[in-house]
This record gives C-alpha cells, sequence and structure tokens, in this order.
C-alpha cells in the first residue's frame, strides 16, 4: 500500500517537514504551548495535504473587494455580470424572485480588472413560489414577502455597461428583458455556450463544474453568489497556457453569425440537414417553421452554396438573419 504523509503541527510555530511512513495516514497532531490552543493555520495544512499527490482541496470562496470610487481607466470597459433566481423556467409565465449583478472593468485584450459595484435584491412575485424552487434556491416565500425590485436602481447599475454576462444567457436575458427595457439595447454574452470549456481540459460547462475544477466551492443558486462565483472563472487562467476564459468570452461575443432559415426544404433531405447540424422550429414562437442552422458570418457563403446545391438543387436565396451580441439569446431569436 502507498504510504502516505503524516503532517505535523505546531499551532504559531512553522509545520515541521512531511515525514512518509508505509501504509501511514495523514494525521494532523496539535502541540500546546502555554497551556492554550493557538489558532490553527488551515492553509498551510491545505498545501501540505495538496503536496502529498493523493488530495485535492477546495477552497471556500471569497468575493473581491470592490473597488466603489473606481472608475474606467483609460482603454477600459465595463462588463456586468448577471444571475437570476426565477418561480421557474418560462419567462413568459414565471417571474424573477432575486436579481444579482457584478459590475468590472476589463480591456481589450479580455484582462479582468476591478469589481466597483455588486447589486442583489429579492422580489416578492405575483404568482407562487414552489417548495421545489425553494429547496434549490433557499429562497422562501417569507424572505421575498413585500419586496420590490427598484427599477430605477437596476437601470442606473447596468446603464455604463459595454457587455452583459449571464452562464445561460437565453435563460436570463428573456426574465430581465422583461424587468427593465434597458437590458434589450445591451450587448449580450453567454459563458455558458460561447466558451469551449471542454477544449480547456474543463469536465463540464456547468457553473458548479466549472468553479470546482479551479478549486473552489460556494453557496450556488443564489444570485450574487452566483456572480461571484462567475467573475473567478472567468478569470481563472487556463492550465492549457491559453489565457483567461474572459478573453476567450470576449471574442465570442464579438462574433457576428448568420442564422440560416431552410424554408420549405424538401423533407426526405431532413437527415441531411440534421446531421448537418440543423435545428427545426416549429413556428410557434412567430420564427419561420423550418430548420435552421447559425454559422459564422464567413462561413455563410459556403453554408448557402451547400443548401443550394445539396438541398434545393437550384438557386435560391434562403431567408437569412445576421446575429450580434446585441440580438442573440433574445426572447424568440
Amino acid at each position: 500500500m502507498r504510504g502516505q504523509a503524516d503532517l505535523f503541527f505546531d499551532y504559531g510555530a512553522p509545520p515541521s517537514l512531511i515525514e512518509t511512513k508505509p501504509a501511514g495516514e495523514i494525521v494532523l497532531k496539535a502541540k500546546y504551548r502555554s497551556g492554550s490552543l493557538k489558532t490553527p493555520d488551515h492553509e498551510t495544512a491545505a498545501r501540505m495535504l495538496e503536496a502529498t499527490g493523493d488530495y485535492r482541496v477546495l477552497r471556500r470562496l471569497q468575493p473581491r473587494p470592490i473597488a466603489a470610487s473606481r472608475m474606467p481607466r483609460q482603454g477600459e470597459k465595463i462588463a456586468v455580470i448577471i444571475d437570476t433566481e426565477t418561480t421557474g423556467l418560462d419567462h413568459t409565465r414565471d417571474e424573477v424572485i432575486e436579481l444579482g449583478m457584478i459590475a468590472l472593468t476589463y480591456d481589450e485584450e479580455g484582462r479582468v480588472g476591478d469589481v466597483i459595484g455588486t447589486f442583489n435584491a429579492l422580489r416578492e412575485p405575483s404568482v407562487p413560489i414552489s417548495p421545489e424552487i425553494t429547496r434549490l434556491t433557499g429562497i422562501t416565500p417569507d424572505m421575498v414577502a413585500g419586496q420590490v425590485l427598484d427599477l430605477e436602481a437596476v437601470e442606473r447599475f447596468i446603464e455604463p455597461a459595454d457587455l452583459v454576462i449571464a452562464h445561460n444567457a437565453r435563460f436570463d436575458r428573456p426574465f430581465c428583458e422583461r424587468l427593465s427595457q434597458s437590458f434589450q439595447v445591451k450587448a449580450w454574452a453567454c459563458s455558458h455556450s460561447e466558451v469551449s470549456w471542454g477544449e480547456f481540459g474543463f469536465e463540464g460547462s456547468k457553473l458548479g463544474y466549472l468553479l470546482t475544477q479551479c478549486g473552489w466551492f460556494h453557496q450556488g443558486h443564489r444570485a450574487v453568489e452566483d456572480c461571484h462565483a462567475l467573475l473567478e472563472v472567468l478569470a481563472s487562467p487556463l492550465s492549457s497556457g491559453a489565457g483567461l476564459p474572459f478573453k476567450h468570452l470576449l471574442a465570442s461575443s464579438r462574433k457576428a453569425l448568420l442564422r440560416i432559415w431552410a424554408e420549405g426544404s424538401p423533407f426526405d433531405m431532413k437527415d441531411l440537414l440534421k446531421k448537418r447540424g440543423y435545428r427545426w422550429n416549429d413556428g410557434t414562437d412567430g420564427r419561420p417553421k423550418s430548420w435552421w442552422v447559425e454559422v459564422d458570418e464567413e462561413a455563410g457563403e459556403a453554408e448557402l452554396t451547400f443548401l443550394r446545391r445539396e438541398v434545393y438543387r437550384r438557386e435560391v436565396e434562403p431567408y437569412t438573419q445576421k446575429i450580434t451580441a446585441f440580438e442573440r439569446f433574445r426572447a424568440g431569436r
């Protein structure tokens, strides 16, 4: 059996050397000085456990300090990370019960600056909060009773932002736009779908998975706590040496996509379209009842050529839409 290290601590004094014993166990021994136990150095203990190679230690995420009076410097912009807790998944019927936001500075190279503001507020919905939502978020009907969102404060907070970031923007943006039209004119980015987490060695793209692989844990499913967690994930250098995830998110958000609708395509071409990545829209959302795909703008002409030659087999001009960060993730888009 592989040996493990015995760790000896004299609290208030430097730890002794790590000793390895066959078939040993990790033992934390506290020595006393003057009859009283000193406060243990937990970080030293964590580092020594990690040094054995047999342990990974998760640290509680500590939010960054807020530089409240800090103004963006030359070349810097402001991003707002946002998260909502809601009564359900349907933005047409369900409602926001908590809104959390963090404002931060960043530069054109994707470097993260300082946190310059936070916002967190509860809201009493007009529909009931189910026991399942309470179990998931910890938010009870009593907690939101009488709580009203100050929408003017929300709009002031996001007004200077050049980019709004959510970890599932397709979910959060429609809910936010129901709260205030100010969200409609902002560029949005999705850290869940617009960063290739798998290519960077992550085993999943859920926020909890990402945070764990970065070495932290936090109180999940509360709005502002999730914002702090996402910030640290985006600001953690990738082990592959590819820089910060924030840099890659920024690059993705700046790209324009073409959404191409294969309206009226022959029925027997559905398998070919599906294999190529096209998705079906049933038309109930007001968009065409059709197969559709999104491609990078520079790949648009090649995709149109594919449709003309392989699908329609004639000259057609399929309906196309240019999608930028200002349009992405909106309801019905």
